[in-house]
């Protein structure tokens, strides 16, 4: 075994592949800094190219793509408050809060540090594991799987903020949202309407991006102030942030184990391995007071296992041919047009790929992680601009990130409706991490339910990892709510700046996501049984805790303490413009965008925004307007992307 470890170290490091290495690893990190794009999006770019190479050097691009690509996802989950990508969601709770308080270097430095040591442990893992693991992975049936679909919900109770009953509703209309489209049991289709975009369900990326980017990008609008006012950016933070790593080694250390399991499972994918090991990290936490307003930890937790996920994931795509997650069917469809073929060969007569793999991945983390620290110091320097010169750029790169999704104009228009979303759940208190968690697990949980009802039955409960799983999960909501959980606008409560609450905007609110339950009800009573029965269950459950919120919306006068409204008790004055402001502005330029084509509503966009909104001086605007539409038709120029078109 070490001799073929080391030939394939050797093979790797020739000058016929490790350049091939580097340029996967400069590409992995482009198109981890915008938003959305994710292993999907690189590896699709890279197969028109890699037909014909050699067989190791085909490999080392792919794998220091897809290895890197998380690593570089979090410059702007941190610095911008946008998920770069959805292993990427859970970092932006603490790690922007972080960069909103002078300290993006510090988290930049930590999540890096992190990323490079959950890399190399999956690494490890896979390099020890690969020839035992097949029997293991084999364990995990459908009935396993739908109870570690309930484990990922089960992180709701860390994640509901101060209202339980928020948080449980948030998660029940993420489930909801997740289920629109085709039933996984038999294909009827679930609340589309007649509408065509909805037939194939909601794109996570563009629900990850509404939900978190747009009321960040909402309230430094109104603002109109640095994204760290006030906060002097930490000197030295790159340091401080590797010394939070080794302060919390054995964090990342179980963290990395979490990811690294949770890759490994066909089907969980990266999408939800950050937030349970954020959850992971509050329930085992005694002081939670800090998260989500800028506690190290809850950079670390998520890092760590987002890269550990890649060695997972690798096992079940290299030994049976079942892809991880969906970068991993990528890379399988990579494999295949250079040749070879995944399953067992694997791990007898092709192990030496196998073990090149593993190096490539090794690698690829320390070149990606050592290349993202150096960049952290400078690009934290962001913070420091004014937000109305950030803005536009912002606008611009999650609405292409969001077009990628379907290539369809819809994708705008739906990335502006849960954007208003976003921005109701955070001003009304609600929680958008669980939300996001429904959203995420809802096809997963109802599609292996289905399958365990029919293949076990109710003794699908009896097998043993079921019940292993279902202690865990049972310990998980326990230790959840023991202590507090994570609330995202703790900070202005604790200023003490409460004001009267109007409870009209929050009961209309409520009001809109009762009937939107109530339709889903409706609609799942016409279908067939299990066409309908997952919804309708949701649905079912979710209608008492609505109407114990209006309970207390229209009869606790006095004391509401999970009741609030976060815009009210911020300081008079804090902001410069009304709420929707920023909402007409992105309107407007996809309005634009369906008339004229997304460049020219970009042209006329950035014209406008930086001459009325930032006040800009004529040169500025030209020169801003120029460098950010270069930028954008060079990246979907050479990535081969597409752009919305016009009806002239």
């Amino acid at each position: 075994m070490l001799d073929l470890v080391l030939q394939a170290f050797q093979t790797l490091f020739s000058p016929e592949n490790f350049p091939f290495l580097v340029m996967g690893v400069l590409l992995g990190l482009v198109i981890g800094v915008f938003p959305g794009l994710g292993g999907i999006a690189g590896l699709s770019l890279l197969l028109p190219f890699i037909y014909g190479m050699d067989e190791v050097s085909a490999l080392a691009t792919l794998v220091g793509l897809v290895a890197v690509i998380p690593t570089s996802a979090t410059f702007t989950s941190v610095l911008m408050g946008i998920p770069g990508s959805s292993s990427s969601q859970a970092t932006v709770l603490d790690g922007f809060a972080l960069a909103k308080k002078g300290q993006a270097s510090r988290a930049l430095a930590a999540a890096f540090s992190s990323s490079l040591f959950g890399g190399l442990f999956g690494a490890l893992i896979l390099t020890f594991f690969v020839q035992i693991a097949r029997p293991m992975i084999l364990l995990f049936g459908s009935a396993e799987l739908f109870m570690l679909a309930i484990f990922g919900i089960s992180m709701v109770g860390s994640l509901s903020g101060k209202s339980v009953i928020k948080g449980v509703i948030a998660c029940g209309l993420g489930l909801l949202i997740g289920s629109i489209g085709a039933a996984p049991a038999t294909g009827e289709y679930r609340m589309v309407f007649g509408i065509n975009y909805l037939y194939d369900g909601i794109p996570l990326v563009i629900v990850a991006l509404s939900i978190f980017a747009f009321p960040e990008i909402s309230e430094l609008f109104r603002k109109d102030t640095a994204i760290a006012e006030g906060a002097k950016l930490d000197k030295g933070g790159w340091f401080v942030g590797i010394k939070d790593l080794l302060k919390n080694k054995w964090l990342a250390l179980r963290c990395s184990g979490i990811g690294t399991i949770v890759g490994a499972i066909p089907g969980m994918g990266g999408s939800v391995v950050d937030w349970i090991a954020y959850g992971h990290v509050v329930q085992t936490s005694s002081d939670k007071s800090q998260f989500g307003k800028g506690d190290i930890r809850g950079v670390i937790a998520p890092e760590s296992a987002n890269n550990a996920k890649e060695g997972g994931a690798l096992m079940p795509t290299l030994l049976f041919g079942i892809p991880g997650s969906g970068s991993m069917a990528v890379f399988l469809g990579g494999m295949v047009l250079i040749g070879i073929e995944a399953g067992p060969s694997m791990v007898t007569k092709d192990i030496d790929l196998t073990y090149t793999i593993i190096w490539s991945l090794a690698i690829a983390n320390v070149l990606g992680a050592g290349l993202s620290l150096l960049l952290a110091g400078p690009i934290s320097q962001l913070t420091r601009i004014k937000f109305s010169l950030l803005a536009p750029f912002m606008i611009m790169v999650i609405s292409f990130a969001a077009f990628q999704a379907t290539k369809d104009i819809a994708d705008l228009w739906v990335l502006l409706i849960f954007g208003m979303l976003g921005i109701f759940m955070k001003r009304f208190g609600w929680s958008r991490p669980a939300f996001l968690i429904g959203f995420v697990l809802a096809t997963q949980a109802e599609s292996y339910l289905n399958m365990s009802v029919q293949f076990y039955g109710f003794n699908m409960f009896f097998r043993p990892g079921v019940i292993v799983i279902l202690i865990l999960t049972l310990l998980s909501i326990y230790f959840s709510r023991r202590g507090g959980s994570v609330d995202e606008n703790a900070e202005l409560i604790e200023k003490g700046l409460k004001q009267k609450i109007k409870l009209a905007p929050q009961i209309l609110f409520a009001s809109v996501i009762g009937i939107f339950i109530i339709i889903n009800l409706w609609d799942s009573i016409q279908q067939s049984f299990l066409g309908g029965v997952f919804p309708m269950a949701i649905s079912i459950v979710l209608l008492p805790f609505i109407a114990l919120l209006f309970y207390y919306y229209l009869n606790d006068r006095q004391e509401r303490p999970e009741i609030f409204d976060t815009e009210l008790v911020a300081e008079p004055g804090t902001f410069k413009s009304a709420w929707y402001e920023p909402l007409v502005w992105v309107g407007g330029l996809y309005l634009l965008s369906v008339i004229l084509g997304f460049i020219p509503a970009i042209i006329l966009f950035f014209v406008f925004f930086f001459t009325f909104k930032a006040n800009t001086s004529w040169l500025q605007t030209a020169l801003l307007t120029f460098g950010g539409v270069a930028l954008l038709m060079i990246f979907s120029h050479f990535l081969n992307l597409e752009l919305p078109q016009g009806l002239i």
